[in-house]
């Protein structure tokens, strides 16, 4: 009798495990096409000409963002959820460039979104407030202040051309950082 008490949780406890885990494989396949969907509409905005090269500026993204090994699923879900929703609210607030089609942007807000609330979905509500709070240390502060430089440099250069190709750069490579995080999402 007991033995059936305690096979009934052990079932339960490996089988949650087991649909956690289909759960970060499915979300690691989609983020992925997801993040490729938005480089993709990036690339497709004008290019940098000769004459921005010199408005080009190191942001200092955090290191820990680069080389992600210290993240678990659980934190990787939430910091990249960060830098989606601070990547969203560059192109959402600060769009201001004559020069691209507002077609492309649309989709990438949209593709952004997108990301966004199925990485909500599937991950940020399920874990709960602990994870969360591991989730916001230093890492999180860390990313918002470089954020908030990209605002900052946007604003200094007065939203120029030249400003927003050099943010557009910027940003593409945060999807290959995001995809770095997305990895963290295989068993």
């Amino acid at each position: 009798m007991n033995n059936r008490c305690i096979l009934q949780p052990a079932l339960l406890l490996c089988f949650s495990t087991t649909a956690l885990s289909l759960r970060y494989n499915l979300l690691r396949l989609q983020q992925f096409n997801s993040s490729v969907e938005c480089q993709k509409l990036l690339e497709q905005l004008n290019e940098r000409p000769a004459e921005c090269l010199s408005d080009r500026m190191d942001f200092k993204i955090p290191k820990e963002i680069k080389h992600p090994q210290q993240f678990q699923k659980a934190q990787a879900a939430f910091v990249i959820y960060e830098m989606l929703k601070d990547i969203f609210h560059v192109f959402k607030k600060g769009y201001s460039n004559p020069d691209w089609n507002n077609t492309i942007v649309t989709d990438l807000l949209r593709e952004l979104d997108h990301q966004m609330d199925l990485l909500n979905t599937m991950v940020v509500e399920k874990l709960g407030e602990e994870n969360k709070s591991k989730a916001y240390s230093g890492t999180i502060l860390r990313l918002k202040s470089y954020y908030v430089r990209i605002w900052m440099y946007l604003e200094a250069k007065e939203y120029s051309s030249c400003a927003w190709r050099v943010v557009r750069d910027e940003l593409y490579w945060n999807f290959s950082f995001i995809n770095r995080l997305t990895d963290k999402f295989q068993n």
